[in-house]
């Protein structure tokens, strides 16, 4: 039988910044209980007393334990440069036998051009080629024999590069991706590497990404 800590449990994952907001205690227990009252009654069918759900909030330990939250800010620190690229385009196509040919010939193409901004990205049913907006129509000349699904332009790139061992650090990237959320930052599109981290923005947004990617090194947010 599912207990009232188990459903506390699921809705508080199920909304993380409820959850880190409940973790630092800048939320009113009693209140909170109330609010999820009429969720949880309906989960378990049947009523349940605010008080508890209180208990039960209480109680609740947050997955990212202290020494977690120490080794994410130790990363932040020691972030290494970050890069600013404008005047993207991203194209997506439908896979098919020949679209890595043409993939291979662009990049012999532009391979010793080091202005040149480009990433490939494959997946199960199609892929994605951003490149800087200047060779758009050279793309679209190479490619025309293939499925477009998708072309977006007026984009910006923000890269950063990760100190070593980062892929091993739990919430690393939720916490990246938290505080784009807290600025209303809308990401379009995300490239990464072992140690370097890409994130595509339009370019109306691009002031505020960088100023929340800037300011991971120095603000305590955890």
């Amino acid at each position: 039988m599912k207990t009232i800590a188990a459903c506390v449990q699921d809705i508080l994952q199920s909304r993380p910044f409820l959850e880190e907001a409940l973790s630092r205690e800048i939320i009113n227990f009693s209140a909170l209980a109330k609010d999820l009252n009429p969720s949880i009654a309906e989960m378990l069918h049947k009523p349940v007393k605010d008080g508890a759900i209180t208990m039960a909030l209480r109680r609740y330990l947050p997955p990212l334990s202290q020494q977690k939250q120490q080794n994410i800010k130790q990363v932040f620190k020691n972030l290494g440069d970050i890069t600013l690229r404008s005047n993207l385009t991203d194209f997506t196509f439908q896979n098919s036998k020949t679209l890595i040919q043409n993939h291979s010939a662009i990049l012999g193409e532009i391979g010793a051009d080091r202005q040149l901004f480009y990433a490939f990205t494959r997946g199960i049913f199609e892929s994605n080629i951003i490149i800087s907006s200047s060779q758009k129509q050279r793309i679209q000349t190479l490619f025309k024999n293939e499925t477009q699904i998708g072309i977006q332009d007026k984009l910006s790139a923000i890269s950063i590069n990760l100190p070593a061992g980062n892929s091993k650090i739990v919430g690393l990237y939720y916490q990246i991706f938290k505080r784009l959320a807290w600025e209303n930052v809308t990401v379009y599109e995300v490239v990464s590497t072992t140690n370097e981290f890409t994130i595509l923005v339009q370019d109306h947004l691009i002031d505020r990404a960088f100023s929340v990617i800037k300011g991971l090194k120095t603000q305590h947010f955890l």
